[in-house]
């Protein structure tokens, strides 16, 4: 940003949502990252339709890749033929391009320096690049001078060559290392000349969890939780509540990061039970994880839709309860496939048998956490869950990557990042 004040951003493409395809829902989540950090962003693109308020769309025809001029050309290409269309539809195209970014200071634009789906478009762009009209960032998801599929429809000289040959004051973004080394050898330059972004994910929006869980994993930081713990209980004392928040203290002690969410309210037919929620109130303040052990009664009411959220969100059940004649919980975490941590009681034993880790209620936190934390170790669904949430989240690919580019481009700076 220069002097405080963001950058107008366009994004360009063959086709926009709803169209389905891997390039067009990361325009879609770009754009919604741009419009939710205040940018003012609209998208380019020969078809698609409004998806967002707040980002507007321009639909210019002839810069779809199946539009019926742009594939009578590209067919004559394919052929190694240059006509004079391809000059009419180049100038065509670059003519309402330059109309449409004459509001815009950067302009992202994915596979269309790389990819030969509408070589009109690419060379209108280019025109556009040496002019300076635009500053552009190419983010480059396919390279069609490296995929066999289609190498008899590329030839030697342009506008071929427009694809695999570095243009001067550009910027290039590829999804992946193993990308970027690809692109590094076909424009024959370094990588650090290329910037990695990956495609992220909205956790919230795949999992499609209420209104409620999106707001308790964003106010009570569940997604920073390695493990998160559920359990799923009422406030009462045959649960054992005491011992969950000692294990949670004892795995913190191992230089993990838990946080433990116990979801009931509490028991309605004991009043003893809010002396005993009072106790377990200042055993959390006493061993200093206050906000390692939530109490979803202090936040709101759980549904049964934000509960079946909380199992799929959770790393393990931790279930270590004194007595119990069933315990739901135990069926619930198996269909979710979520591993199990319980107390050794015949009713669990009963239901999960060999499929769930047993401990008895009267064992040590510290040994309780240390097989908790060895299981999770091994697990490589956990493992893989965790680097999905450190590197692939779209909010932090945002602030980290996408972000930092759009400010390069502004002051010029090129980062090797």
């Amino acid at each position: 940003m220069t002097n405080g004040i963001r950058p107008r951003i366009a994004i360009l493409h063959y086709a926009a949502p709803p169209t389905i395809g891997g390039v067009e829902s990361t325009i879609a989540a770009h754009a919604r990252l741009f419009a939710d950090h205040g940018y003012a962003v609209k998208i380019i693109a020969g078809r698609g339709k409004q998806f967002d308020v707040r980002v507007p769309i321009r639909i210019l025809p002839t810069v779809d890749s199946r539009h019926s001029f742009v594939t009578a050309v590209d067919q004559k290409l394919t052929e190694g033929a240059v006509t004079s269309d391809l000059g009419v539809l180049t100038a065509t195209i670059g003519h309402l391009l330059t109309s449409t970014l004459a509001d815009v200071d950067v302009c992202i634009a994915h596979n269309v320096l790389t990819l030969h789906k509408n070589l009109a478009l690419t060379a209108a762009l280019k025109e556009i690049a040496d002019a300076r009209r635009v500053k552009l960032i190419a983010w480059c998801h396919d390279f069609a001078w490296d995929d066999p599929v289609y190498a008899r429809d590329l030839h030697a000289g342009m506008p071929w060559d427009l694809l695999r040959h570095k243009w001067d004051g550009v910027k290039y973004v590829v999804v992946s290392e193993a990308r970027r080394k690809e692109l590094a050898e076909l424009l024959s330059i370094r990588e650090m000349e290329i910037s990695v972004a990956p495609p992220g994910l909205d956790v919230a929006e795949f999992l499609g969890v209420t209104p409620t869980t999106a707001r308790w994993m964003r106010e009570l930081g569940l997604l920073d939780a390695a493990p998160l713990l559920l359990l799923p209980a009422r406030v009462t004392r045959r649960k054992n509540i005491e011992l969950a928040i000692e294990i949670s203290a004892a795995l913190r002690e191992c230089g993990l990061a838990p946080k433990l969410v116990v979801t009931g309210p509490l028991g309605p037919h004991d009043p003893a039970n809010v002396a005993y929620f009072e106790e377990l109130r200042v055993l959390r303040h006493t061993r200093n994880i206050e906000n390692a052990v939530i109490f979803l009664q202090e936040h709101g009411d759980v549904d049964n839709a934000t509960r079946r959220d909380l199992y799929l969100l959770a790393d393990a059940l931790l279930f270590p309860s004194e007595r119990e004649g069933f315990g739901i919980p135990i069926l619930e975490a198996g269909l979710v496939r979520l591993p199990i941590f319980c107390a050794d009681l015949p009713p669990f034993r009963e239901s999960a048998r060999e499929h769930a880790r047993y401990f008895a209620p009267d064992e040590p936190p510290a040994q309780i956490a240390a097989q908790i934390a060895d299981v999770l170790t091994r697990d490589a669904r956990y493992q893989l869950k965790q680097r999905v949430l450190r590197e692939y989240v779209w909010e932090d690919i945002f602030t980290e990557r996408i972000e930092p580019l759009v400010s390069e481009m502004e002051t010029g700076c090129p980062d090797s990042s």
